[in-house]
């Protein structure tokens, strides 16, 4: 009668193990729903930071081409004036 009480008392013993490290350990089904979800920012993330990256390699590549791309630059963020030119100002 022993032998017949211990097997399935560890087999018992174990599921529950198991059962415990699926619902709260290390590989839980939480863990993973959180590993998801910090993934799917990342991704996000990712894909914002290589459209910047993109636009960045495109005006190196427009300032190393050319001069037009570094008069555009300097009117607008600098605020070049040629000679012989008049800056105007309009204000809504």
């Amino acid at each position: 009668m022993g032998k017949r009480f211990f097997i399935p008392a560890i087999l018992l013993m174990l599921l529950v193990v198991f059962q415990a490290q699926l619902w709260t350990g290390r590989g839980s089904i939480s863990s993973v729903r959180e590993m998801e979800q910090r993934l799917s920012v990342q991704l996000a993330k990712n894909t914002l930071d290589q459209a910047s990256n993109d636009q960045l390699a495109a005006e190196i590549k427009d300032l190393q081409e050319g001069l037009g791309m570094v008069e555009e630059k300097a009117r607008s963020e600098l605020g070049m004036v040629k000679p012989n030119e008049m800056f105007v100002q309009i204000t809504p």
